[in-house]
């Protein structure tokens, strides 16, 4: 018999920029295609002043047009200037490589972070990650770089820190130990839609306290579980190819005076520590002052024209939530100038400039991306498709005749299933809420029970879509880290990686609501599932 070769096709692989150029064009077809068969629909929204629905028609909207094409190009440099992730990302990279370029970071690593056992590290990642969306999505420019890194130092595979710090922020999304921006922009809509039953209803910042401080520490020891027995070991550890030279070198080592070098490096480590550890308590304590209303020169990040603190801290107009990416770039650029200084790590301002533009070397493929997909998901919103999709199952749910499990089952699925075209929470909240709680407060649900349902129904999906914007992040740094550039991470294995995470969080997020709601515990102060 003759041998048969078997041939083996070798796999291609599109980068992921290349992906969100397709996805762009396939949106503009799509749009077409939708326009032309005049795909629309209609979502209501309680005016304040009558406290009656008022209906709105939303259609897709074609950028297979004249003017479609026209607003592609003209607005494509402000679509890209105005990105989110862009901004927040640029901020944090600058403070994160000066205190990298000075030895900070290597230094803190090796002396604290790495005597932590590895699913201890996990957790905590995880926990930092879900308190981070207090302040929106800062979550995702901080701490996937940080964590990246910090694995990196600890001999640990930094796509594992990647997908832990990503999978924080995205599946936590919108829990916390304290009120933050996600109960100012959704309590209103709760509110008024409330009052279409009852006008007396009164929903407050802490109606879902309990709730999320639970849930917060609940998911995650259920994440550190997942990443630590599913994730990692499918990852495997991180190999750097290393060149060896050929020919054998000898060196004579003087133990006596090697031991002194590592004595004085220590001496100097630990003073730069110190540096850093002062200069960090004078910021902390600028910080909190700054936060603190009606005092000599303070209150500085807040916006003192809203009548409540929280609103001061959290509100649209709050210098807090805006700057708090700068802030923490401060921390990371004056901590890690002070170790630098202390520690004799870097000589004067030039190295300490040189050092961190080194470090920018290797992520200028990232900023690409960001442009590349900053067009993609402005292509997409101008078309109204994720809208259109959203009102339609809220439609849906509304001629449904549901109560109890079921009716809150369906709500956390629609809610969800829209998440996956539809990232923005307040958008999804606006179209939902007139539908949602109406149905909840008839089947003797309270209202701050619907705004969990929203809650978590947008965090169940949050972070498994392409269209989420700090998406462009997560698979933006799978890349800076990967080994195998013939091989880049694609949309579709990044997503394969995080998927254990997403099925069981999104199982336990069934579960925790069921359960609460059966048990019937509160969910903040006084506020229960049930009326």
């Amino acid at each position: 018999m003759n041998d048969r070769r078997k041939l083996k096709l070798k796999k291609f692989y599109f980068h992921p920029i290349t992906m969100f150029i397709f996805l762009i064009f396939i949106t503009i077809i799509l749009s077409g295609i939708l326009s032309f068969f005049q795909i629309q629909s209609t979502y209501n929204t309680v005016n304040i002043n009558t406290n009656e629905l008022e209906p709105n028609l939303i259609a897709v909207e074609s950028l297979l047009s004249f003017d479609g094409l026209k607003y592609i190009i003209s607005n494509s440099t402000k679509n890209f200037l105005s990105f989110g992730p862009l901004g927040m990302l640029l901020l944090s990279l600058i403070g994160i490589t000066i205190a990298e370029g000075t030895g900070l970071i290597e230094t803190f690593t090796k002396r604290y972070i790495s005597k932590i056992s590895k699913p201890v590290i996990t957790f905590l990642v995880i926990l930092i990650a879900t308190i981070s969306s207090l302040i929106n999505e800062v979550g995702y420019a901080i701490l996937i770089p940080l964590s990246a890194l910090i694995y990196f130092i600890n001999k640990r595979n930094p796509i594992l820190g990647i997908i832990t710090a990503f999978c924080g922020v995205s599946f936590g999304y919108g829990v916390s130990i304290f009120v933050g921006s996600m109960e100012v922009s959704l309590m209103n809509y709760t509110k008024e839609a409330a009052h279409l039953i009852d006008e007396s209803t009164h929903v407050a910042l802490t109606s879902n306290l309990i709730f999320i401080m639970a849930a917060t520490i609940l998911l995650s020891i259920i994440g550190t579980i997942v990443i630590e027995k599913i994730i990692a070991p499918k990852i495997g550890k991180y190999k750097k190819e290393e060149e060896f030279s050929k020919t054998e070198q000898y060196r004579v080592i003087n133990l006596e005076e090697e031991e002194q070098k590592e004595i004085e490096r220590e001496k100097y480590e630990r003073r730069g520590l110190r540096f850093a550890l002062v200069m960090f308590i004078i910021i902390l304590f600028v910080f909190v002052y700054s936060l603190i209303p009606k005092l000599p020169f303070s209150g500085m990040l807040l916006d003192m024209k809203e009548k409540t603190y929280v609103n001061q801290l959290f509100g649209d107009n709050s210098y807090f939530q805006d700057g708090f990416t700068y802030l923490v770039s401060l921390v990371f650029i004056l901590a890690g100038i002070a170790y630098g200084i202390g520690s004799k790590s870097v000589k004067n301002d030039k190295e300490i400039i040189e050092n961190a533009s080194k470090k920018f070397v290797n992520v200028g493929s990232i900023f690409i991306l960001l442009f590349v997909v900053s067009q993609f998901i402005s292509v997409f919103r101008k078309s109204n498709i994720g809208m259109v999709a959203a009102s339609l199952l809220a439609n849906l749910l509304e001629h449904m005749s549901l109560t109890g499990i079921p009716l809150i089952l369906i709500s956390l699925l629609f809610i969800a299933l829209s998440n996956f075209l539809l990232t923005s929470t307040a958008s999804k909240w606006m179209i939902f809420s007139p539908v949602v709680v109406p149905m909840f407060m008839q089947a003797n649900l309270s209202p701050q029970f619907a705004q969990i349902i929203m809650r978590v129904g947008d965090s169940m999906t949050k972070g498994f879509t392409p269209l989420l914007a700090s998406f462009a992040i997560y698979i933006g740094y799978l890349n800076i880290y990967n080994l195998h550039k013939e091989k880049p991470y694609t949309i579709r294995n990044s997503l394969q990686m995080i998927s254990p995470y997403f099925l069981i969080i999104a199982a336990s997020w069934i579960l925790l609501v069921v359960g609460w709601y059966i048990i019937g515990l509160p969910i903040g102060p006084g506020v229960y599932p049930t009326l």
